[in-house]
Formats: structure tokens, sequence, C-alpha cells
């Protein structure tokens, strides 16, 4: 009795690292800007049935307008009201698709904007995705409410000036958006209340937005007010998955292990450095990722969440830079996120993107602000082509053959240890997850041919980035495991995927 009580004690002390993905089910999805009836068809089409644990919504709550033609992505981060309402969906909508998520074995994971309300420069109005009332310049959001009370405009009414003063950083105003209050308890409780009405409909957990841009312990004091995890899908007692976007590239006053109490914490030094390895940018090699993980300067694994790019990131905002692989590097993105997904390190996020029509000027990408495809400011469905692919502007990273193989691949090896490591002192690199699967990349500019230590049982295995096992055969490369573990590979420098998987249930 005292160990099964000391086991949940410590179950619930380790629950809000816990993604509550069904058991065998390993990574999330970002469906960036998807509208939540898309979301819905997606998790009982392709999510639930290819093995994905979970998908990561865009934020659920009421937000303002910003009136240009395609209107800009970055609205949804200006909220209004914790009105269940905005242009992926309403309230009706989003509680179908969390039921029919939920009931295929997919979680959804909410992008809690709690820091801020809208910035200070927005007129007063009406023009939000719910119609409600705000004026930004009195501080005046009747639909919550809030009021000039509940912002921290009398330790800071200005901008983050300073990110070396951690004080400026979580009480002044991050790109003019007004700072909450959130060492008040009312601000709490309202904070605490949108997030419960979330859960009791039956989300897994949140994405903590600009979390770097709140005191910890004000995270700690609403996270202690939030309900346990809806008993229709997920055990009494669970708690919710908290990751934290902490963006700490080293050499600022705040650090990502303050915030470990509260959850896991976005590993923003992984995209980083994984793309400039893969570029081969400052003299970087494959072969130096042998210790990748806490011997990069990481945070520790069960600490992390992981990610190639993000929705900021990839369009060259938030951190990382010009190093950040994303799908307009297709070959590189899908080694990088092919190396992710291998690799034990972390919980691993895959993002979904949309298409815009970049413009270069000086560097930057002047229309990185484009928000979704849409219809005079309405938001297109996701269409699915005959080959499986995305339509109407998605890009649908997640359905691309290569990346859907590779996360059913770390479902296969979950658990297993990182092990047979191979490299030929440059890039050509090769490793296995015990004797479940075994991977092997060719980043340079020549061709690899070799035999390696797989670990893997004799047998054929069907390679699951050229191809599929489809009806006992493969429809791409067969690799020839012999009694000894050991397989011989070739892959050209020129190969449109220059890398080759194979696991447990490729096998013939």
């Amino acid at each position: 009795m005292k160990l099964f009580l000391l086991l949940s004690a410590l179950g619930l002390c380790w629950a809000q690292y816990a993604p509550h993905t069904q058991q065998g089910r390993t990574s999330i999805v970002h469906l960036f800007e998807w509208r939540w009836a898309d979301i819905a068809a997606e998790c009982e089409r392709y999510l639930g049935p290819k093995g994905f644990g979970g998908v990561q919504v865009s934020p659920a709550n009421e937000n303002v307008v910003i009136n240009n033609p395609y209107r800009p992505w970055w609205e949804r981060y200006q909220p209004v009201s914790y009105k269940l309402c905005t242009r992926s969906g309403n309230e009706a909508e989003f509680k179908n698709m969390v039921t029919r998520c939920n009931n295929v074995g997919v979680r959804i994971y909410v992008d809690a904007v709690i820091n801020h309300m809208c910035g200070s420069g927005n007129p007063a109005g009406t023009s939000s995705t719910c119609g409600s009332y705000y004026n930004p310049n009195n501080r005046d959001f009747p639909a919550v409410p809030y009021s000039g009370l509940d912002f921290n405009d009398n330790k800071c009414n200005g901008e983050i000036s300073n990110y070396n003063d951690a004080s400026q950083v979580r009480n002044c105003r991050l790109s003019g958006l007004l700072d909450l209050a959130l060492e008040k308890d009312y601000v709490r409780t309202k904070i605490a209340d949108y997030l419960n009405h979330l859960i009791d409909i039956g989300v897994a957990g949140f994405r903590l937005d600009a979390a770097k841009h709140m005191w910890p312990g004000d995270i700690k004091a609403v996270l202690n007010k939030l309900h346990n995890l809806n008993t229709s899908w997920f055990s009494a007692g669970s708690r919710p998955f908290i990751f934290q976007e902490v963006i700490d590239l080293g050499g600022e006053a705040i650090k990502s292990s303050e915030y470990f109490g509260n959850g896991r914490v976005t590993e923003f030094k992984y995209g980083a450095k994984l793309g400039t390895v893969i570029r081969k940018w400052n003299g970087e090699k494959m072969s130096y990722l042998k210790n990748w993980g806490e011997g990069w300067g990481f945070v520790p694994s069960d600490r992390a969440l992981v990610f190639v790019d993000n929705h900021d990131n990839q369009r060259g905002h938030g951190a990382g830079g010009a190093s950040i692989l994303t799908f307009w590097d297709a070959r590189m993105y899908k080694m990088a996120v092919g190396f992710m997904l291998a690799h034990p390190y972390g919980f691993t996020r895959i993002m979904s993107s949309y298409r815009w029509d970049r413009n270069f000027q000086n560097g930057k990408d002047v229309n990185d602000w484009i928000g979704p495809p849409n219809n005079n400011g309405a938001t297109k469905a996701v269409t699915i082509n005959a080959d499986s692919t995305c339509g109407n502007g998605w890009v649908c990273e997640h359905r691309w053959r290569q990346i859907r193989n590779m996360a059913a691949f770390r479902n296969v090896v979950d658990g297993q240890p990182f092990s047979n490591w191979w490299d030929n002192g440059s890039n050509q690199v090769a490793f296995g997850r015990g004797n479940r699967g075994f991977i092997v990349f060719n980043n340079d500019d020549r061709s690899l041919s070799t035999t390696l230590q797989t670990g893997l049982p004799a047998g054929t295995y069907c390679d699951v980035i050229s191809g599929d096992k489809v009806n006992g055969n493969c429809t791409g490369i067969k690799i020839q495991v012999g009694g000894d573990g050991k397989a011989s590979f070739s892959i050209s420098n020129s190969a449109e995927d220059p890398f080759i998987a194979i696991h447990a249930e490729s096998k013939l």
C-alpha cells in the first residue's frame, strides 16, 4: 500500500511533463492555423491511423481582427477575451474536434496566450473574432472583464529594451502587447477559468506562449488552480501536460531551468544547432552528433520539447536565425526531422505549415506576416489530393511519407537505447535503437557504401524512407540483415532522400 501511495505521488509530481499520449504514440504535430473541423477530420482519417499522439492547435480564444487583406497569423496572439471563437471555428466546433480526436486516441494541446492581451496600438471597438468590445487605450476588456487594475503599467508601461534585465522581460510589454499582472489573484483566476474550461472539454495540456515573459512563480500559481483532466479520456488524477515557450539560446538573464518546476520547456537550441549541422555551416559535421542532447548543452531530455522548426522561426522570428530548416529546404528538412524522430532525446513535435509568397528585401522576408490560406479572410479548408498530399496552399509536412514513416519509427523504437553508432568522421553517420530500429544518413558530397552492425534480427526489411511495407512487400529499397546483425547500405550523395531507415515492423 505504501509503495502504491508513493508511486501515485510520483505520478502526480511528474504529470505535467507527461503528454498523456496513448501507449505507443510518441510525437505530436502542430497543425498551425487549421480550422477545428479540419483537425477533427484529420485525427480520424490520418493522425489516429498513422500513430500520431496529439495535435498542438492555434490559440482558441477570441482575438483582434487586423484588417490586412489576408489578416496576419499573429493576430491570434492578441487576445480580446477568453471566449472560444476564432477564425478556426466556434466553441461547438472546438468541442466537436476535441471529442472526435480523443475518441481516436489523438490528444489536443492548446496554445495558451496568457501573458498579455492585445497591443496598445489597436483602436477601440468590436473588430474581434466574437465581436466583443475592447479599448486597449483604457485597458478595458469587458468581455473578461479586465480593467486598468489588471496590467503591469505601474511597474513598466514601456517596451522591453534590455533582455539582460529579467524584471524588464517579465513586466514590460512585448511588442506593445499589454502585459497582464499575473501576481494578482484575480488575473490568475480569470486565466485559470479559461484553461479549466478547455480542460473540462477534454484537452490534454497547453503550450504556454511567451512563458519567459512571465515569472515562474506566477505560472505555478495559475497551474495550481487547474482541474485534473477529463476522466472520459484520461485516468483519474491526471494533470495537464505543460510545455513552456522559453527562448534561451544562452547569453540572456532568463534561463530555461527556472521553468522546470512547471513543466517542460521548448528547447530552441535544438533546431538551431541541428540546422547548422545539416547545412554543414561553421565546419559542423554530422559525426559530431554522437553525443547529441545534453552533451550539446541542451536541457535534460525529460524536460525538453523539441522541434526542427516552429511557426515563428520558420519565418525568421523567435530564435535560431538563418540556420533553421523548413519545408522550403525539403531535402535537408526531411533529414533533420528524420534524425530528430530516430534519436531518443526529448519529446518531439512535428511542424505542419502553409505556404505564403515570400518576398526577401535586404535579407528579410517582408511577407512573413501573411496569415493562412483564405478567401476574403475566411480560412480555407484543408483539402486532400489523390496522392494524400494537401491542397489549398497547405503544406502538411506530417503527411510526407518520410516524416510520417519516421513518426512510426519513433513509436516502434520507444524505450530502446541509443546504440551502434557509426560515422566516417564527416557527414555519413548511422545509429540504432536497441534491436528495434536502425538509420543511416549520407550528407556528404560522395556516395556511401558500407556494411554496418544494425543490432536487428536477421531478415529482409523495407526502407521506410524510399517506400512503405505494403501487402508483405516493399514499395522502396529492401535491406537484408544477416544472422550477425550486419547489413550493407548504399546511398548516393545525389539521392532525393539521402537516408535509409528500417525497424522491427518494416520487416517482411
